[in-house]
């Protein structure tokens, strides 16, 4: 009778043993590139505190770095000492080595210029791929990250937290406005010299913009002064959109949306809680929420927008951007 009751003992701890085992495989590890922004500690925090209810886990991370940056050579270290020690991530040399632990990626440097550098070995080894703004430092690479993507099959996509703000997101759909006929847009623009001048920050308020409108801009004109940037996108059906970037005053995000129905102000900036969950629904499924092709058109807009202060506020076709910045390609193939 003892022995039975061992064995059966011994059969129900197995049992624990191998539904612990299949619990913690269960767990989608992420690992984190570039850990010079305070992205990598607001997305640590958040996807780890739900880790039971979710199933992912930032474990490992690259902390990477620009040495020509203030902004990221002076916070790296202490960003990537703070994931270390309050959140236990194990910290690696090398981004081949950060693949070997981890079955998704956050490519989180605050420099977009190494990003298709830094996406290459992740896309190489076909891991799925999220990519914080901005995805990179010209239309060019961010034409080939997803080329590359899509020729590995890795699914891969990048996207602004002011995207999915309430009022943003589900403007097109909103019965209320009745359909977009218009949007002005507007938030805060500091420029940095490395980047094309609203890839730095004007970027969120641009993905306000194409959220509320849609993709389908054609043309685009700016005007640039020492305190303010105003980009307006003409719409292939007649539509207009605007941009307006801040650099004195009063700063914010937000937009007035122009409807069939009323004339609305766009939802509050609900913070990086909405864009947590949409990376967290990507690495389960597999499903980039945001398009390859509406994300290369936020790009040639700023890229449009730059050209066209180059040209005295003269219009810049999109569609004539994007094929000439498509033309490195084959170089960069090799």
């Amino acid at each position: 009778m003892k022995r039975m009751v061992y064995v059966v003992a011994a059969l129900i701890a197995a049992a624990g043993s191998v539904e612990q085992t299949r619990s913690e495989q269960k767990v989608f590890r992420l690992g984190m590139i570039g850990l010079d922004t305070s992205h990598v500690t607001a997305f640590t925090n958040a996807i780890n505190k739900k880790t039971a209810e979710h199933g992912c886990k930032v474990v490992a991370g690259y902390p990477g770095g620009s040495p020509d940056i203030d902004s990221s050579r002076n916070r790296v270290e202490g960003f990537t000492n703070e994931l270390r020690e309050k959140y236990g991530l194990e910290i690696v040399d090398s981004i081949e080595q950060l693949c070997q632990k981890v079955d998704g990626v956050l490519l989180e440097s605050v420099d977009g210029r190494p990003h298709l550098k830094q996406a290459r070995p992740v896309i190489e080894a076909r891991i799925p791929l999220f990519i914080d703004k901005p995805m990179a430092g010209n239309l060019a690479d961010v034409i080939e990250i997803f080329r590359l993507a899509k020729e590995k099959n890795v699914p891969c996509w990048s996207s602004s937290s002011l995207r999915f703000s309430p009022g943003v997101f589900d403007a097109r759909s909103d019965p209320n406005i009745g359909g977009v006929l218009g949007c002005d847009a507007y938030g805060p623009c500091s420029l940095e010299e490395h980047h094309p001048d609203l890839y730095w920050y004007g970027v969120h308020g641009v993905e306000m913009l194409f959220a509320i409108m849609g993709p389908g801009c054609e043309m685009v004109t700016r005007t640039q002064t020492k305190d303010f940037e105003l980009a307006v996108g003409r719409w292939s059906d007649g539509r207009i959109g605007t941009f307006r970037g801040i650099r004195k005053g009063k700063s914010g995000y937000g937009a007035t949306i122009f409807g069939a129905k009323k004339i609305a102000p766009a939802g509050e900036y609900a913070g990086y809680g909405p864009l947590v969950d949409e990376i967290i629904k990507f690495f389960k499924t597999g499903k980039p929420a945001v398009p390859a092709d509406e994300t290369i058109e936020i790009f040639a807009f700023m890229s449009a927008a730059d050209e066209s202060k180059a040209k005295g506020g003269a219009p810049v076709s999109i569609k004539d951007l994007i094929d000439r910045a498509k033309q490195p390609n084959t170089a960069r193939k090799k």
